[in-house]
């Protein structure tokens, strides 16, 4: 999450102490609702298109809102498991795949305008790597903030402003749509069926895809507004926190104390080394493209609609996904 949420902040007119103060609130109110550490994650697909320049920022808001009204009324219709039989598994982890490949060449600037300290970045992820490859994204965010306080030192704490829109409203148009599309092919697989299946697997409770769907759209529609970035729950986010002992709302709690403890000093951040910047955007693009290919039995699929999307746009791609799907012989 804080790879792709300070990328925001630093490539795009989101504020970064909002983005904070929307997942501090929602990890909380997600945590004590449920009862158990649900994860609250960036939408991956439109924080990553955002970042990469094929959606402004306020686009982005569109999307975010837009996607909430549809989740509210997909939970309130039972939809979940019928819109998963229309978009195959493949054409899901092609969208993945195809948010991969942008964030790589989101990264090409800000590496070559520094490449020395990309390539120590990057040595430092390879050795990081051996130990836990977990800790990679970790370790280089902290190694940046060591030197975002060197240079810039640590600000005088301060609350974000309470504002609708703080750095902009929505925009609405067909990238909106495409990258919206794309989502929620995303979002319905992962953050709401298997994230479904996982809460029962791991902490016995029963929680449905649509209610799931329904505190999703809410989340959306309250926080968006308010400077937040569109936001998901995460089937890997909620793996990683039950791998790391997470048993209880009390993990979401203090995620949430974190993240608003950052915001106050979300300043110091403006600092973070651009070139080490590029290095985490491959670090989560290399991730997002695991997650797709060791997930699917049609790597072939997969890789064909990541390259049409980088040649093209996603929108494109995940149209075209589909046609195959249906058509597939």
């Amino acid at each position: 999450m804080l790879p792709l949420v300070v990328a925001l902040g630093l490539l795009t007119p989101a504020s970064l102490p909002h983005l904070l103060v929307g997942f501090a609130v929602f990890q909380v109110v997600w945590g004590v609702g449920y009862g158990v550490p649900l994860s609250v994650e960036p939408m991956k697909a439109l924080a990553g298109l955002a970042i990469a320049g094929a959606l402004s920022y306020g686009e982005l808001v569109a999307a975010g809102l837009l996607a909430g009204g549809v989740l509210v009324v997909a939970s309130g219709r039972g939809w979940l498991a019928s819109i998963e039989t229309v978009v195959g598994e493949p054409v899901v982890r092609g969208v993945q795949f195809a948010v991969a490949c942008l964030l790589v060449v989101a990264a090409v600037d800000p590496v070559a305008g520094a490449p020395a300290v990309a390539g120590a970045g990057a040595v430092l992820a390879a050795v990081v790597a051996v130990v836990s490859r977990r800790a990679v994204a970790l370790v280089l965010l902290a190694v940046g903030g060591l030197w975002a306080v060197t240079v810039g030192g640590v600000p005088q704490p301060s609350l974000p402003a309470l504002s609708v829109f703080p750095t902009g409203g929505p925009s609405v148009s067909v990238g909106v749509v495409e990258g919206l599309v794309a989502q929620l092919a995303m979002t319905v697989g992962n953050a709401a069926l298997a994230t479904s299946l996982l809460l029962s697997d791991l902490y016995d409770a029963d929680v449905s895809a649509d209610r799931l769907a329904g505190s999703m759209g809410v989340m959306n529609l309250a926080a968006v507004p308010f400077g937040a970035v569109p936001m998901c729950h995460g089937s890997g986010g909620l793996a990683g926190k039950h791998a790391f002992g997470a048993r209880t709302a009390t993990a979401n709690v203090v995620a949430g104390l974190f993240y608003a403890a950052l915001a106050l000093v979300a300043g110091v951040l403006f600092a973070f080394p651009m070139a080490l910047l590029g290095v985490l955007l491959v670090v989560v693009a290399a991730s997002l493209a695991r997650v797709a290919f060791a997930s699917t039995d049609r790597p072939l699929a997969v890789a064909a609609i990541g390259g049409v999307a980088v040649l093209t746009n996603v929108g494109v791609a995940f149209v075209a996904g589909i046609a195959w799907w249906h058509f597939r012989g």
